[in-house]
């Protein structure tokens, strides 16, 4: 612990006798002072031992110090002796291990050319045994050494190919006989240890075959066994995939160049196990059955670049992404080459068969809608004129439209789609895309809606016709809902196929194109409707309305609120604003319902200038017009509210006293009306020609 005097002299005072009040002694400072003296001089004793002693281990220290300095130096200096020594020592075991290569050399060179003689002497002594026509070693008689005897054969067959015909003949046949024996033995005992699934002894005979021209025989027999039993079920590609995982494993225990015998045997399962299913399935539909040959076709192609892509883990080569591609490019290349060309035949006429399937359902028979100088000048007629040429066709309340008949053509044309993905070569896929996007144009919009269209355009009555019935609104319901469907297939299935080409360009050119020309049709029935609906209106009111309802018999005596027109006319007119609604969607249903409302407001205005007002019928005029306000709101358009709004002001006119005209006239909702309106409808009151009226109006 560390010392602290304070507490060191307190606790000597305390143990001397006398230092303090412990058990009621008295303080004795002499005894005290005496205690510190003693102890001041035993503390000073203590200090000159341990200073003494302090002294003596310093002298020790440095001692040993040099001591172990001088050891240092005497360890460095042998050292330096013994690295000497070393380098020394490395640089004899240097000169001798050179000068034992350079007699290991001068040894292999004595060696090498006295075994070149011992194996040229023993080729010599069987080679004179051809000669002789008698095979007496061991070596050829003995079936166990038969790996021996193909090295010396082999080696034979090499120096006999070397030696002149005329005078060797005999003895190059024998030579070349036993070559061949040798060699069809090898292969028959590689054969039996492959049955016998010895993979030992399949890799021993493969090695010493690797040297005889039948090593690719081997090859070809091996090949030929792993196939036995393997395509047993009726799944081919899957049988295929488990045969070469298997044949992997093995493959590298038997042969020294695996990856050339996989190769192999894959090329020989490409071009005939699977190419012969190929061509069974195929051919079998090839000209009777479109649809079942390109099912087929896209099947047996998605299931071949399948396996291809199980078979790109194994390692066969370098380039095993080409090799594969051309195997496939092997098996398909007659089938790929005019694949388009059936394609379109085929959607062609698939979708003719499906629209007159249709037709023939509904009894109809499609008229021709007509080409040419004539036809085009009634095209312009009507487009500028917005009349109806021609006679109005009875459709029955048929739209000639129909979902189911558009999602059939559109999911034989995302079939389409999908095989042209698949099939088509990649320089060719926005082209073959653009060509099957012509056809479902052209049977889709062209021969079902623009037909449907036309059908409707021609059984609109005209805006005269009394009860007519309104299908059109049907036609554009329908037609809204296809071209959604329509415009998803172009977004999900044609875009990713022509996105990064310039038939992208052209593509949607054609969709703008013919859905331009579609909108035209249909803003020409819905205008050609609303003018049947304000027809209609038109027909209601002159039926309906009477000159008595607004200059009644009997001022004191009216007991309706609204007249009877008034009623029919606006539960005409909210029977029409629902089916706008359900007929349309987005902006399309306000600017419809404006321009029906701003017509509806123009038809109201002209009825009322046909009349002669009493003070009750202007009473009457004004609720009538109030209904119409009301009916007005259900279009929930604020110009066509404005309208009857002012229109209910404008009726004001016809009750006023004469002395409040002026202050009517100039109120909010008619003081920026021209005069001259507001004269039309004081002029319609039946008091107008009093000179009272004149005057204060004037």
């Amino acid at each position: 612990e560390p010392f602290v005097a304070d507490e060191y002299i307190e606790r000597l005072a305390w143990r001397t006798p006398g230092g303090g009040s412990r058990g009621g002694e008295a303080f004795d400072p002499k005894r005290l002072l005496e205690e510190f003296v003693n102890h001041i001089q035993e503390l000073q004793v203590m200090d000159e031992r341990i200073q003494r002693k302090v002294e003596k281990l310093e002298q020790q220290c440095q001692k040993e110090a040099k001591e172990f300095a001088k050891k240092v130096q005497e360890l460095q200096k042998s050292n330096q002796v013994a690295f000497q020594h070393f380098q020394e020592l490395d640089e004899h075991i240097s000169y001798v291990a050179t000068k034992v290569c350079h007699l290991g050399d001068q040894l292999e060179g004595v060696n090498t050319p006295r075994q070149r003689a011992v194996e040229a002497q023993k080729l010599m002594k069987y080679f004179n045994e051809f000669l002789d026509g008698e095979l007496k070693s061991d070596v050829f008689t003995n079936s166990e050494k038969i790996k021996e005897a193909a090295d010396i054969i082999q080696k034979l067959h090499l120096i006999a190919q070397e030696l002149p015909f005329d005078r060797f003949s005999e003895v190059k046949s024998k030579i070349a006989s036993k070559y061949h024996d040798l060699e069809c033995q090898l292969i028959q005992e590689f054969t039996s240890a492959q049955r016998r699934g010895e993979i030992s002894r399949m890799r021993e005979v493969a090695a010493v075959l690797l040297h005889f021209k039948g090593y690719s025989h081997c090859v070809d027999v091996y090949i030929k066994q792993c196939q036995e039993g393997a395509f047993l079920r009726n799944d081919v590609f899957e049988d295929a995939a488990i045969l070469c995982q298997r044949v992997n494993k093995q493959v590298g225990e038997v042969f020294s160049n695996p990856e050339t015998v996989l190769a192999k045997l894959i090329q020989n399962i490409f071009e005939v196990k699977l190419q012969s299913y190929v061509k069974d399935q195929l051919e079998e539909h090839r000209k009777s059955d479109a649809e079942q040959y390109l099912k087929n076709l896209y099947d047996l192609y998605t299931r071949t670049t399948n396996l291809s892509s199980k078979l790109m883990e194994f390692n066969l080569g370098t380039d095993k992404q080409t090799f594969l591609s051309k195997l496939i490019k092997s098996i398909f290349i007659s089938y790929l080459e005019n694949y388009i060309e059936v394609e379109i035949g085929y959607l062609k006429s698939r979708s003719a068969m499906i629209l007159q399937r249709y037709y023939d359902s509904k009894n109809h028979q499609k008229r021709s809608i007509g080409t040419g100088g004539i036809q085009d000048l009634k095209e312009r007629i009507r487009q500028r004129t917005n009349l109806p040429l021609g006679p109005s066709i009875d459709t029955h309340g048929e739209t000639f439209l129909s979902q189911e008949v558009v999602v059939n053509l559109l999911q034989e044309t995302k079939q389409a789609f999908e095989r042209c993905h698949r099939l088509s070569d990649p320089s060719d896929l926005p082209k073959n895309a653009f060509r099957i996007f012509s056809m479902l144009v052209d049977f889709l919009c062209t021969e079902h809606i623009d037909y449907a269209l036309e059908t409707g355009l021609a059984g609109i009555p005209s805006s005269d016709s009394k009860n007519a019935n309104l299908y059109f609104l049907d036609v554009v319901h329908q037609a809204n809902t296809i071209f959604h469907l329509f415009d998803k297939q172009f977004n999900d299935h044609l875009m990713p196929l022509i996105s990064s080409s310039p038939k992208l360009s052209e593509c949607l050119q054609k969709k703008k194109d013919i859905i331009e020309q579609m909108e035209v049709k249909l803003d020409m029935g819905i205008d050609r409707t609303l003018n049947c609906m304000i027809g209609q209106m038109k027909h209601i009111l002159a039926a309906e309305q009477k000159k008595t309802d607004f200059k009644p018999e009997d001022e004191n005596n009216v007991l309706i609120q609204y007249t009877n027109a008034c009623v029919k006319v606006c539960g005409y007119v909210r029977k029409q604003v629902e089916k706008i609604r359900n007929s349309m969607d987005g902006k399309n249903v306000d600017t419809v319902l404006m321009e029906l409302g701003v017509r509806f407001h123009r038809l109201i205005y002209e009825h009322l200038q046909q009349y002669s007002y009493s003070c009750m019928g202007g009473m009457l005029a004004i609720c009538d017009v109030a209904e119409y306000r009301k009916c007005a709101k259900d279009f929930k358009i604020a110009l066509v509210l404005q309208l009857f709004d002012t229109l209910h002001a404008l009726c004001n006119l016809l009750v006023v006293a004469p002395d409040n005209l002026k202050q009517v006239c100039s109120g909010e909702q008619l003081a920026n009306l021209d005069k001259n309106i507001l004269h039309s409808f004081v002029q319609l009151r039946v008091d107008y020609r009093s000179a009272r009226l004149a005057r204060h109006f004037s």
